[in-house]
């Protein structure tokens, strides 16, 4: 068998990367509904509703622990790696994308005042999660596995 067979026969490997392309897709639809645009960015961009990180990792971790057991080394790694995915998302990845909104707000006013800046130099502010959206990612990606593990 050779790699790319190996790869895509790995389930675990299957359920973490359906759990990111889901919430991907969710996050695309859901800044649809509110802003009435699509933003083809929102197919591959970080923050938003649901968190496509925590979907991927809960994915992961869950399907550890379905196919291996708790007690594996698979699901030991893999849960701790969703913590810490998790944890950043909220904490750091959020804070950047607050003083990026911060500093846009400070570029729109230098550019009131006849500074030539452009769109480009706008920072992403797209880029945490609030705890609501990395638990609802979470629960994707957990119940993704859970169906991709017990019943496909």
């Amino acid at each position: 068998m050779n790699f790319f067979e190996e790869l895509f026969s790995n389930k675990i490997f299957i359920c973490a990367v359906t759990g990111w392309l889901i919430a991907q897709i969710l996050k695309t639809f859901i800044h649809m509904l509110f802003t009435k645009k699509f933003v083809a960015e929102r197919l591959v961009g970080s923050g938003g509703m649901p968190s496509s990180h925590s979907s991927t990792v809960c994915a992961l971790a869950a399907s550890a622990g379905i196919l291996y057991g708790p007690s594996s080394f698979e699901f030991g790694i893999s849960l701790i790696l969703a913590i810490i995915v998790m944890y950043d998302a909220m904490g750091v990845r959020r804070e950047t994308g607050i003083q990026a909104r911060i500093l846009n707000e400070m570029l729109d006013v230098f550019a009131d005042m006849g500074s030539d800046m452009s769109p480009q130099d706008k920072l992403k502010e797209f880029v945490g999660h609030t705890p609501l959206q990395v638990v609802i990612g979470g629960i994707l990606g957990i119940g993704i596995a859970f169906v991709m593990c017990n019943v496909l």
